[in-house]
């Protein structure tokens, strides 16, 4: 099943799923529905955490000033339309005619309180504050007109704006995140009104039938809130809800089979990947067959690294391990987002090829090493790493896998404590560019480089082109940089790419998720019959 025969419009940055019904019916005769979810807001506040659980929530109860469409071009949101002035410039004029939940006017004033409140929420565990600090100047020229200038020019201006959601300055000009999460604030221009939030229990909304865009046919949705993958499929099973996300792999079989579910499969823009310690002379975790500390790092070495990627059966992973939920990947982004490179493939399974690549790299009988990883992160992660590990092996490298929880690991992996580790790395902005320059760029702080580069990858070739990219402003040449740097730096093997992750919904039969062009997980729901 193509997931692009799904594509509705909707923001790349926090997807929107919908629940359709397949008989169709008028406004004035939509019923009350329930779904669940295994994953539940830290708050409804916003602008409190960037987290899908979070923003799945905020989605239908806020809007942003774009959205994408199902091609991950820029659409009007709040904005009902933009231009670039200059290279540092760019201009909003806002859709008349908006208003709050509470009846109050949408104007200008409101999308500058929400840009300058967004970074500075107490105890944010997520902040915001990235997708801001481009802002150098913003002002309002009329109360339907804003003007953004931008510290350098940024061909991602517009996606990072996007991304903050614009509240009432009325409503909240003085509220606390409590005050969103009892309703007293949140007071939106979203599709649906808030009417409760009972934590650990539910969300309820309400449809705003004053909704400046497309009427959702819903009129009050329940959002229940079941981390039990198995208590979650057992409602949908017994009619307790009408649709479920995050469908465990291991029910997949199953629910294919019973008549009553229908299964919806969405690509996620989720890279699974080695990263392997680049930049010492000696790694800690690599070893002789007998256990002696080898005399140089073997992941410095392209040959090395090519010929572990070769070891991996990334169909076989996908198919036998998670059931399905995967899909191999051979760069940084999958098909659909800005910056792919469709001549790219998934590197081939090859023993024979990857034995020779180390014989010729000086190991002809490989050596050991310990594969680290979180254990709680990822779809079957214990699983996958254990197989990654049997693969290894058919090439002489002798594998100790040690796995731990993510609160554990992540701080280790930052410090640089591992020699040969599992990582995730989803996109946020709908194109290569944020995981090229944060995964794989040369570690440089002060232009916020490689912060997500734990292996100290390093490659001069790779980093020259990708700064071109980043202030390319010209989209076309930019996706060409994008591409070009991708192919530099993957057959280097700068990191080892696995797969992309495919999350599967359900939904009792005679619905169906009609999920977004975006590619995080689509958890929040529009819904919506079919016409």
């Amino acid at each position: 099943m193509n997931w692009r025969t799904f594509s509705k419009t909707t923001f790349l940055a926090s997807l929107i799923c919908a629940v359709m019904l397949v008989v169709a019916f008028s406004p004035s005769q939509a019923a009350d529905t329930t779904i669940a979810k295994q994953g539940e807001p830290q708050a409804i506040d916003p602008h409190f955490s960037r987290m899908g659980t979070n923003q799945d929530i905020a989605e239908h109860i806020f809007d942003r000033l774009v959205q994408a469409d199902n091609t991950s071009a820029m659409g009007p949101g709040l904005a009902a339309s933009w231009k670039q002035v200059d290279d540092l410039t760019l201009e909003f004029k806002l859709r008349a005619g908006v208003k709050f939940h509470d009846g109050s006017e949408f104007t200008a004033a409101d999308v500058l309180f929400s840009m300058e409140r967004a970074p500075k929420v107490p105890n944010s565990p997520a902040s915001f504050a990235n997708d801001v600090k481009s802002i150098a100047e913003v002002k309002a020229i009329d109360p339907l007109t804003v003007r953004f200038r931008s510290k350098q020019p940024n061909p991602l201006f517009l996606n990072e704006l996007g991304r903050i959601y614009i509240v009432s300055r009325k409503a909240a000009a003085t509220a606390t995140t409590q005050d969103f999460n009892t309703g007293k604030a949140a007071i939106g221009t979203g599709a649906y009104r808030f009417v409760e939030w009972v934590p650990g229990e539910k969300v309820v909304l309400q449809r705003n039938d004053n909704y400046w865009g497309e009427k959702p046919y819903f009129q009050r949705v329940t959002i229940k809130f079941i981390s039990s993958d198995a208590s979650r499929v057992a409602a949908l099973l017994s009619g307790g809800v009408e649709g479920i996300d995050s469908v465990p792999p291991i029910d997949l079989g199953k629910l294919r089979n019973d008549p009553k579910v229908s299964l919806w499969p969405a690509l996620q823009p989720t890279l699974v990947y080695i990263h392997m310690d680049s930049f010492r002379n000696q790694t800690p975790f690599a070893t002789d067959k007998s256990g002696k500390p080898l005399d140089r790092n073997p992941f410095k070495d392209r040959k090395v690294r090519l010929a572990l990627s070769k070891l991996i059966d990334r169909k076989m992973l996908v198919d036998r391990v998670l059931q399905g939920a995967g899909e191999p990947a051979g760069q940084m982004v999958p098909q659909g987002l800005f910056g792919h490179n469709p001549a790219m493939k998934p590197v081939a399974y090859d023993p024979e090829g990857a034995k020779k690549l180390l014989a010729e790299a000086g190991y002809p009988n490989g050596f050991s090493v310990t594969l680290h990883s979180a254990n709680d992160r990822y779809v079957f992660q214990s699983e996958v790493v254990q197989v990654l590990a049997q693969f290894l092996a058919r090439g002489g490298i002798d594998v100790k896998v040690e796995t731990m929880p993510t609160n554990v690991f992540m701080p280790r992996a930052t410090k640089n404590e591992f020699s040969f580790f599992l990582l995730g790395y989803g996109s946020t902005t709908g194109d290569a560019m944020s995981g090229l320059t944060q995964v794989l760029a040369t570690v440089d702080e002060k232009n916020n480089l490689g912060s997500n580069n734990r292996g100290r990858y390093s490659n001069p070739e790779f980093d020259k082109v990708i700064k071109n990219a980043i202030v390319e402003m010209n989209d076309g040449k930019r996706e060409k940089l994008l591409q070009q740097a991708a192919v530099t730096a993957f057959d280097d093997a700068g990191i080892i790419p696995i797969y992309f992750e495919v999350e599967n919904y359900a939904t009792r039969k005679g619905l169906k998720f009609d999920r977004g062009p975006g590619y995080r997980r689509a958890d929040a729901v529009n819904l919506a019959p079919i016409k």
